[in-house]
């Protein structure tokens, strides 16, 4: 028998999450919401059960000729469980206006403050702590690049500090009404950005300061960790243990890879809407110098969160261990060493 998952939200993640539930043989997707009659919600009509997300916008669809099946309050007892896609805050305006009503599991995304939750979620490094829970909050897209290398680094060397500047896109690729056209912001001035706090909510004993800027660019974020290490590491040591993981890929300069558009392109090549749901590591970028350890990562904010919202599914119902999970979940979605 399949999970019932609701998607709350059928935008950026929305989307990808629903398309990834769609290919688990555990999981199936009884419903999607859009808040407006727009073009995303004619195609969502044609893969999903379409639901309204604003009950008081049932008559703009029906004007607009969409096929709906009822209102997000329709959608809810027909789910064991809902992943809320909606935009920054309105996650938390949901849980108390719908999901605490209904009775029902939510998982929220990381622009959420982490009181909406019970628990800050990342599978590799506390998949365990979500078991059984009602709610839960997968990290943002750069919270969850700096927990998959941390975690990995800490759990196979002794580390101490974590310094890390985060070269943030400034808006998403379809975002029309706004962005920074030629400038580059630090955001915010003041030290530390919320990355590192956020890191915090996973993996707690982490020592960790992180500053950010926005720059021009829709394509990725890319970050700069310097690491220090508490036992003598050789930039191969390194190297050895991200190519354990699934969920990091190591690519090389040598290959081409010569900039976050290049990365792009042979995404464009690898999989659906160019997602890349790994780390991506250059291997030149990860050197020691004494006893510091330097590493230069890109993250597709697009995407990489999207296999963590449904190894949180799997934690929250029960449904699989850690392993097993995550197993299933890099096969559906072709997570696989590439090189």
């Amino acid at each position: 028998m399949k999970v019932k998952v609701a998607i709350n939200g059928y935008g950026t993640i929305g989307k990808r999450v629903a398309d990834a539930v769609s290919l688990q043989d555990d999981m199936e997707v009884v419903g999607v919401t859009k808040t407006r009659p727009d073009f995303e919600a004619k195609l969502a009509a044609k893969r999903y059960p379409l639901y309204v997300a604003k009950p008081e916008n049932v008559e703009l669809f029906e004007k607009a000729g969409i096929e709906i099946q009822g209102t997000i309050e329709d959608l809810l007892p027909k789910a064991d469980i809902v992943v809320d896609c909606s935009p920054n805050k309105v996650g938390a305006e949901n849980k108390a206006k719908y999901y605490e009503k209904a009775g029902i599991k939510a998982i929220f995304q990381g622009g959420e403050k982490k009181d909406v939750a019970e628990v800050s979620f990342n599978a590799l490094a506390n998949y365990g702590e979500a078991k059984g829970k009602n709610y839960v909050r997968v990290v943002s897209c750069n919270t969850t690049g700096l927990t998959r290398l941390i975690y990995m680094l800490k759990t196979n060397f002794k580390i101490g500090r974590v310094r890390a500047t985060m070269l943030r896109r400034v808006v998403d690729p379809k975002e029309d009404k706004k962005g920074l056209v030629n400038g580059i912001m630090p955001d915010p001035v003041s030290i530390p950005s919320h990355h590192g706090p956020d890191v915090k909510t996973v993996l707690p004993d982490v020592d960790i300061v992180t500053t950010a800027f926005k720059l021009p660019t829709t394509l990725m974020h890319v970050h700069a960790l310097n690491i220090e290490m508490k036992e003598a590491v050789k930039p191969d040591d390194v190297i050895s243990v991200l190519e354990q993981e699934p969920r990091i890929m190591l690519i090389s300069a040598e290959d081409g890879f010569t900039s976050t558009a290049k990365v792009i392109e042979f995404a464009r090549e690898l999989r659906l809407r160019y997602d890349l749901f790994e780390n991506v590591v250059w291997k030149e970028s990860i050197g020691v110098d004494g006893n510091e350890l330097f590493v230069t990562q890109a993250i597709h904010q697009e995407a990489i969160v999207v296999p963590e919202n449904i190894d949180a599914i799997r934690a929250m119902l029960e449904l699989a261990e850690r392993d097993e999970s995550m197993k299933k979940t890099n096969e559906t979605l072709g997570i696989q060493k590439v090189f």
